[in-house]
């Protein structure tokens, strides 16, 4: 068989997606101040430290002869391509990063992008969610994305307001009892 219609296991990989959210149309990729930095820490990181010392064990284990029994050099080259594969995504969402500090906002009656979002349900619970960018969300912590259902419902809402949303366990009322900007560690 051609090897034109064989996909080899390195191309498989290469062509994975990251496990991010895809950026929304439109291409901005809105995160606060602490988020931007995490990224670009993490970018740094596998630029200057990770991949210089993977390469030189590849380096290194391509020098020893046989490369098609050497695992030194079969992993490395792997995680290589794991390496550059997260460094493109990286780059692609710092190269659309619009950064956006929740403590500079100047109308804070309204529910925009960084808010901390207070909200009673309808058996009397109150909880607490801030809207951060895409590469920021953590449910456990109350972080969710600006493009999630209750980000979309939340956002240009005011203090008072009752929002629906849909949500997996069905159609949900909420209603607005605090709003707050600050910056996020």
């Amino acid at each position: 068989m051609s090897k034109a219609f064989v996909k080899d296991e390195a191309a498989a990989d290469e062509d994975e997606e990251e496990t991010g959210s895809p950026l929304p149309v439109g291409g901005n990729n809105y995160m606060t101040p602490a988020g931007h930095a995490r990224l670009q820490a993490e970018f740094t990181h596998l630029v200057k430290v990770e991949r210089p010392e993977v390469v030189s064990v590849v380096s290194w284990a391509a020098g020893n002869g046989d490369r098609s029994e050497n695992g030194d050099y079969i992993y490395g080259k792997k995680r290589l391509r794991e390496i550059d594969r997260r460094l493109r995504f990286l780059g692609k969402r710092l190269d659309h990063a619009v950064v956006v500090d929740p403590s500079t906002q100047e109308n804070t009656d309204c529910v925009y992008f960084g808010a901390s979002v207070s909200v009673l349900d309808q058996n009397g619970e109150t909880f607490t969610y801030s809207i951060v960018g895409l590469d920021e969300t953590d449910p456990g912590r109350g972080r969710i994305s600006w493009v999630s259902p209750l980000a979309r419902a939340l956002l240009k809402a005011r203090l008072g307001d009752s929002v629906r949303f849909q949500s997996p366990g069905g159609l949900r009322e909420l209603e607005i009892v605090a709003i707050e900007y600050r910056t996020l560690d």
